[in-house]
């Protein structure tokens, strides 16, 4: 596995690989890597010759410093991991790398699916994922990329981002199923900074979702919402929202008819959890 911290000699890297007809799949991450992210890279390696990942903390999409300062760190076990699971190169950048001096920001039409949901509660967070994701297509300029379904929507602006910027010839976006511990939980980066108890606790989130999938066709959905967000307040959850959505649009579904996804957020002490769930698909 070939390392790399600037961008130039990355690009170089992958216009070699490119001149030799070498398929390239992309998978970019925020490092503190664990199961979920590895899925991403197994993925990619079924279906090209090389795959590439990069490790950048991307400072633009985080809304809260605090957030952003408390994200963990483990650079010397994402190496091991991703050389462990034949990783070909990984890119690491230092932020100038991403935003150059001369770097100017684009404003990205992501119409409503920037104010809804996440966008709601994280106020200019998709503008950043944006910039990060716009700025490594530019570098790396892979034939497939690689993103989890459990950020879905995410998922969504990042299908945007490429409709925008005339991609749709360029990269296809894969989107990997959810990777879960043994419990329901979903795994994230997030999950190193709960205690034991809240560990205990978080696979309610799972059951939450469950419950409303395994309800749907049985109470309207108004109920079924109002059921799983009190369920969570009653083990110590505080809900920023708890949604069953049209799944191609992520607007509230009021039909039991539509193809729908549940989709929660929730904080336990410190630590803001997120997940989602196909119900009727």
């Amino acid at each position: 596995m070939i390392l790399f911290k600037g961008a130039a000699d990355f690009g170089k890297y992958l216009e070699i690989q490119k001149k030799k007809q070498l398929s390239v799949g992309f998978v970019p991450t925020m490092g503190a890597l664990h199961q979920g992210h590895l899925s991403l890279l197994q993925a990619s390696k079924k279906d090209n010759h090389i795959t590439v990942c990069s490790v950048f903390i991307n400072p633009t999409q985080f809304n809260n410093a605090d957030d952003f300062n408390r994200y963990p760190v483990t650079i010397e076990k994402d190496i091991q991991l991703l050389m462990a699971n034949g990783c070909d190169a990984v890119f690491l950048p230092p932020k100038e790398e991403i935003y150059p001096s001369n770097y100017i920001p684009r404003r990205y039409e992501l119409g409503g699916l920037e104010t809804i949901l996440e966008g709601h509660y994280r106020p200019g967070h998709f503008q950043g994922v944006c910039q990060v994701v716009d700025r490594l297509l530019q570098i790396v300029g892979p034939d497939k990329l690689y993103v989890g379904q459990k950020d879905y929507q995410q998922c969504k602006v990042i299908s945007k981002l490429i409709e925008i910027t005339d991609r749709q010839s360029a990269v296809d976006l894969v989107v990997v199923p959810t990777v879960r511990e043994v419990d329901g939980l979903a795994m994230s980066s997030r999950n190193l900074r709960l205690s034991d108890e809240q560990r205990r606790l978080a696979s309610a989130i799972f059951k939450a979702l469950l419950f409303t999938r395994t309800n749907l066709l049985r109470k309207p959905i108004a109920e079924l919402k109002n059921e799983a967000r009190a369920f969570l307040e009653g083990k110590g959850f505080i809900v920023d929202y708890f949604e069953i959505a049209v799944a191609s649009t992520l607007t509230p579904s009021e039909n039991n008819d539509d193809l729908v996804i549940g989709l929660v957020a929730a904080y336990i002490g410190s630590v803001r959890l997120i997940d989602n769930l196909p119900l009727n698909e």
